[in-house]
């Protein structure tokens, strides 16, 4: 997995490429984290990830109750198919701001 960060006027994106499994779930927790400590509004750009695990799961709803917490925004964009039936099949389709 791989995180690109790119701060905004406003707001930080994060661009994730690669499998966001196990092993990289901490990682892409503490990138979405990183971005809340910059600014109040995060958008995780998701053009890149194929696959999400259950703890790469987490790591969204984190981002989700961070956001909330700060009054901020968790916007999470450009979501493959994959991802997509995966956050479907969860219900995190409905608890999370997707474009």
């Amino acid at each position: 997995m791989n995180v690109e960060e790119i701060k905004g006027e406003g707001m930080v994106q994060l661009n994730v490429s690669g499998k966001i499994d196990a092993i990289a779930a901490t990682e892409f927790q503490n990138a979405i984290l990183k971005g809340f400590q910059k600014s109040g509004n995060v958008i995780l750009n998701m053009e890149g990830v194929q696959y999400v695990s259950s703890a790469g799961l987490r790591g969204l709803m984190i981002g989700q109750k961070t956001a909330a917490s700060k009054g901020g925004r968790f916007t999470v964009i450009n979501v493959t198919e994959p991802v997509k039936d995966i956050l479907r099949v969860t219900g995190l389709d409905k608890a999370l701001a997707i474009q």
